[in-house]
């Protein structure tokens, strides 16, 4: 039997059985649908298994969340080689696939992506997008990116689609290839193969193309350039940028979901050889490990590369200086085939990834350091413009190094050789081996806090972005909280490891204790082009809940054994939602159906409120016991209103004779207790063995506290109890305390000391939206409000208009005053100077005294009259006049544009 023959043979075995199982598994699913039971206050069941939402497990995936014994994935290996034209802003290349068919199926036809035709004027996700507000005002930014968006020639330019000949020995380029059928379908191109594609067998498929690079800063996107006017050069920060293999997988075949902008890449692994051609002053940082270093670095670029092992902190490779003088000295851009001087081809080497990117600029700063990763030695490295210093050069590589240090010990150990961070128009985007950062200083190097920490922050998440998707190889464009919640998660874990008190936006529960109360929600497990509020729902929600589940559910040591598991068994391969839920509760022995169904699949938050508490005691029975609580209670008890004013009353009884019998004299007491009463107890007593006659005797406190779930969402219950003694006691009740009816539930609490006071969630640990219900007796807290000091009303623009005109009266009137004083002194000038030349010594000093006695009583006049005029205002008649910004008022606008700019 040939090796064809037996692989067909396999896949129908495998075809047949997969049928039968499935068709079993289905039937049994669709009669385990939850139901709704209208004989019980608690109508559904939050406990009930959610195995019938999950898909069936079966060969390929387990019940436990592991990969079955069958599992199969695709794999595709390329070959490329790309031209950046820096000058025209544009990219052009030739992308060769080797396509590996794994799975169990035929195939006719492939699909491949083409990311960058979401740029085209036409495409999906721009014909689809809400029209923005622009009721009232709208920024300069936000309006030039709708007109970028218009005049924009974006998109792939297929040149050619051909069928590549898969003899590695043959000569691809020798020979007419023979064209393939292709069909484009917004960001999709299905390629019809030439042969059927059978199991177990391999293709090659060769496509020319160009496209235009979008410019970043005026058109979100991730990837494109961004422009530096003042030195005229750009940084590339190029992704999307080839042809790539659509995934096909057992669970849902093509995943052709357009990319629509939100949900991410879903890509198979392979082995990637590219070539990348640049303007020969540009320095590349790109996926994989550079293979012709000797052609396209300088040779102490090298030495300083070769020197990091023995050094604790970044070095620079590229320093600060020969950055900005490589800004200054710009190559032409290649003008013919033989002026191969001007660029440089620079070759990267990546194995078993899942994408490659890069970034080429002239602007580049290039600093690393050598990071111990088990026994193996990663390069951390970050490039950077002279713009980002001093915070890159500072925090960026050291961000990459404790990113792979900490996420290691709770996956798995970085498998590859180096690490990057790059600095340009992205914010945050990540790629095997290197990602695009985007927080800067100001100009003159200073930094705020935010800065400074979005910067960590932002490069311990798109560096974590390593472990889950690219190598826990997840469906992003079906579920992005896979990579982005899980993510987000070991991001607050490696930031808490950072620093004490680390900013952390996310992860703690009280973080998303806003969102959570709020509306406008859908489920986490949404589609990724289907999500409102897209951060909280697919970031902060999944990393919260994944924190409760850590801290309060399992525990630490519990959760971090699973979440490695999880980890390790799909680290490169391809994990759906049910392999997660199915290998943490596999793994940490523990059933949690509730908690995915209420934080992944509702949209209920934590409101546990305390409703009443009881206390009961132990009665022993002793009637004499009973009779002193009685006497005590009447003694102590205060009268009522009624009684109180009754007291006076003049009663019959008193002063009419013969009213009184036996049942008024003084010592009649109904409630005395007769020797019968005693002996009957006594007779009780014999009757239990000595445990029962202690158990009469405990001074035992029997609390009862009732429990409501007002938000829906059943959880732990955190509590902590207060004691008189001024002690206090922390007991966390587990979920399964709402299994009987999710709605209400009582718990008694048995205490030898006397409880004070209860309060629900003290910790803060379960994201528990109201608090004023977490306390009994109830906690009273204050809301501060401000005193303000009522103003005149100064919005009538009549009354602005005459101050106004008033104003330019009384200076036009000081103008004028002015100069015809300026003009009398001048005219008077000659005839006083002849004068004072004919005078004495001494009276031209008497004349002088007199002249300054004048100025005094002119200044003084010159003052009174001001006054006058001012208190004359009111009198004069306004004249409209336009109205002007004050500086405060102007100085924000020029701010407000400056931002928009």
């Amino acid at each position: 039997m040939s090796a064809l023959t037996r692989s067909r043979w396999r896949c129908s075995v495998i075809r047949f059985f997969s049928f039968i199982v499935l068709g079993f598994l289905v039937t049994a699913s669709v009669s385990a649908q939850p139901l709704s039971n209208p004989k019980h206050a608690d109508s559904t069941d939050p406990f009930y298994s959610i195995e019938s939402w999950l898909p069936t497990p079966g060969v390929y995936r387990t019940a436990s969340g592991a990969p079955g014994p069958l599992y199969w994935q695709q794999r595709a290996d390329y070959d490329i080689d790309v031209t950046l034209d820096a000058a025209k802003r544009s990219l052009s290349g030739r992308c060769s696939i080797t396509y590996h068919n794994r799975s169990p199926h035929e195939l006719n036809y492939v699909w491949i992506q083409l990311d960058q035709n979401r740029f085209r004027k036409d495409s999906a996700a721009i014909m689809s997008r809400p029209a923005p507000s622009l009721a009232g005002r709208a920024s300069f930014s936000s309006v030039q990116t709708l007109l970028t968006e218009q005049t924009f020639d974006g998109g792939y330019k297929i040149d050619a689609v051909t069928q590549g000949a898969m003899d590695e020995g043959a000569d691809a380029d020798q020979g007419q290839p023979s064209p393939l059928s292709h069909l484009i379908v917004d960001t999709m191109m299905r390629v019809d193969l030439a042969e059927p594609l059978a199991a177990g067998e391999s293709t090659r498929i060769d496509i020319t193309y160009h496209y235009n690079i979008v410019d970043a800063t005026l058109i979100r996107a991730r990837g494109g350039f961004e422009y530096f006017e003042e030195d005229d050069n750009a940084i590339f920060e190029i992704a999307q940028w080839y042809p790539r293999m659509t995934a096909y997988t057992d669970y849902t075949g093509w995943q052709h979901n357009q990319f629509l902008g939100a949900g991410e890449f879903t890509l198979e692994l392979g082995d990637y050889r590219v070539n990348i051609t640049t303007p020969a002053d540009m320095v590349v940082a790109a996926t994989g490990t550079l293979s012709n270093p000797h052609e396209v670095l300088k040779e102490e670029w090298i030495e300083r590369l070769s020197s990091i092992a023995d050094k604790q902190k970044p070095t620079f490779i590229v320093t600060p200086e020969e950055a900005k003088e490589n800004e200054a000295k710009k190559s032409e851009s290649k003008k013919s085939e033989d002026s191969a001087e001007q660029t440089k081809t620079w070759s990267f080497n990546a194995e078993n990834v899942r994408d490659f990117a890069w970034a080429a600029s002239r602007k580049f700063i290039w600093d690393a350091m050598s990071v111990k990763v088990g026994d193996r030695t990663v390069t951390a490295m970050s490039y950077y413009p002279n713009e980002a210093e001093p915070l890159w050069s500072q925090y960026s590589t050291e961000s990459v190094a404790h990113t792979l240090e900490v996420y290691g010990r709770y996956t798995f150990e970085y498998p590859y050789d180096v690490a990057i961070s790059v600095n340009g128009p992205i914010y945050g985007m990540e790629y095997p081996m290197i990602c695009f950062n985007g927080p800067r200083p100001e100009k003159d190097g200073t930094y705020s806090k935010a800065t400074k920490y979005g910067l960590i922050s932002v490069v311990i998440h798109e560096v974590g972005h390593n472990f889950f998707p690219m190598i826990v190889n997840s469906d992003e464009r079906q579920w992005t909280w896979m990579d982005e919640g899980l993510n987000t998660f070991l991001q607050y874990l490696a930031e808490q490891e950072w620093e004490e008190n680390y900013p952390s936006s996310r992860g703690p529960a009280e973080k998303i204790v806003p969102y959570m109360r709020g509306g406008n929600q859908r489920p986490i497990m949404t589609g990724s082009d289907e999500i409102l509020q897209f951060g909280n729902n697919a970031y902060g929600k999944p990393a919260t809940a994944l924190n409760i589940l850590r801290e309060t559910v399992l525990g630490r040591e519990r959760f971090d054994f699973a979440f490695r598991e999880y980890a390790r068994r799909w680290k490169f391969k391809r994990p759906t939602p049910a392999d997660f839920f199915r290998t943490m509760g596999d793994a940490a022995g523990t059933n949690l159906d509730w908690f995915w169904r209420g934080w992944f699949y509702s949209t209920d938050h934590v409101d546990i409120a305390i409703d009443s508490v009881e206390l009961f005691l132990i009665d022993s029975g002793d009637p004499d016991d009973e009779y002193e609580r009685k006497r005590r209670k009447e003694e102590t008890e205060e009268k009522t209103l009624s009684k109180e004013r009754d007291s006076e009353l003049q009663r019959r009884i008193d002063w009419q004779p013969g009213l009184k019998d036996f049942y008024n004299a003084p010592d009649y007491d109904e409630d005395k207790v007769e020797e019968s009463d005693r002996e009957a107890y006594q007779k009780h007593l014999k009757s239990l063995d000595e445990e029962q006659r202690a158990m009469l005797r405990r001074t035992t406190k029997f609390y009862v506290v009732k429990f409501l779930n007002k938000g829906g969402l059943v959880m732990p219950i955190p509590l902590r109890i207060h004691y008189a003694d001024n002690t206090q006691e922390h007991v966390v009740l587990p979920p399964e305390i709402w299994r009987y009816n999710s709605n209400e539930v009582k718990k008694v609490f048995l205490t030898e000391k006397e409880i004070v006071r209860f309060e629900i969630d003290p910790k803060r640990e379960i994201a528990d939206t109201d608090k004023s219900n977490n306390h009994w007796p109830p906690k009273i807290e204050p809301t501060r409000f401000e005193l303000y000091k009522s103003k005149k009303d100064g919005g009538n623009p009549m009354r602005k208009a005459a101050e106004a005109a008033k104003k330019a009266d009384e200076d036009a009137a000081k103008d004028d005053g002015k100069a015809s004083d300026e003009a009398e002194a001048k005219s008077a000038a000659p005839a006083q100077a002849d004068k004072a030349g004919k005078k004495s010594d001494k009276s031209r000093k008497n004349e002088e005294s007199e002249t300054q006695l004048d100025a005094m009583k002119n200044k003084k006049s010159d003052k009174e009259a001001d006054e006058q005029s001012d208190t004359g205002k009111d009198k004069q008649v306004a004249r409209p006049m336009k109205k002007q910004p004050s500086q405060k008022k102007a100085a924000k606008t020029q701010s407000d544009e400056g931002d928009d700019e």
